[in-house]
């Protein structure tokens, strides 16, 4: 097999590479408002894990779809995300320079109350790594959303430093390596994470109550998988 034959290794790993620079446009673009982050990851993702799957068919139609569909719950959880982020990032500088500025118990205490934010922080990133790649791949209520997110993350905690480390390498080598790799951006990171989270996902998206019911004819056994973007 030609290495630059479309079937090679090579031709399909350059095709997905062009597929998340463009992704990362579509995702940046429909970014920007601030308020449709939410949306526009959910889609990222929602694309992203079928280009990792070999299964894109046409990519801006798929995104600006999943985009659509998952506009509401996704802003919502977006939106909750945001806030909190806010306050923990306002309660942990408040925190370090309280500590900075008192000596004795005092500092022990606050030396503490930032501990405990860092720990929440901590929780915090995890949701946020998985939460919207769930949203992007099955259907549920905001509060599971959550929950889940964070259930997964820590049972899985090989895979969520994984993910973890594709976005802080992405970060590093645009900030201090090379500029440019932003056109890649957060759509490459979203490939790779896809990759890595497409057991997960799909594991978590089975209905084996939903297979028992298609056995008799009733229902399908992927009755949470988002297959169409979105419900």
């Amino acid at each position: 097999m030609k290495l630059f034959s479309y079937e090679s290794r090579f031709s399909q790993w350059m095709l997905k590479l062009s597929y998340s620079c463009c992704l990362n446009v579509l995702w940046f673009i429909c970014s920007i408002p601030v308020i449709t982050i939410g949306a526009s990851t959910t889609a990222l993702y929602y694309v992203s894990r079928k280009v990792a799957k070999g299964e894109e068919g046409r990519i801006i139609p798929q995104f600006f779809r999943s985009f659509r569909q998952n506009f509401r719950q996704a802003t919502v959880i977006w939106l909750i995300l945001l806030a909190v982020g806010g306050v923990l990032l306002g309660n942990g500088y408040a925190a370090a320079r309280l500590r900075q500025a008192n000596t004795g118990a005092p500092a022990v205490m606050w030396t503490l109350i930032l501990a405990l934010i860092i720990g929440a922080a901590v929780i915090y990133t995890i949701i946020l790594l998985f939460i919207f790649p769930l949203v992007s791949a099955v259907s549920n209520t905001t509060p599971a959303m959550f929950k889940n997110a964070f259930l997964i993350g820590t049972h899985y905690l090989f895979a969520t430093i994984m993910v973890f480390a594709v976005h802080f390498a992405m970060f590093f080598a645009v900030v201090r390596i090379f500029t440019p790799l932003i056109i890649f951006g957060e759509g490459l990171c979203a490939l790779i994470s896809s990759a890595l989270l497409d057991r997960i996902l799909t594991a978590v998206s089975y209905d084996p109550e939903a297979e028992k019911e298609d056995d008799a004819g009733i229902g399908s056994a992927n009755a949470w998988t988002k297959e169409s973007g979105g419900k």
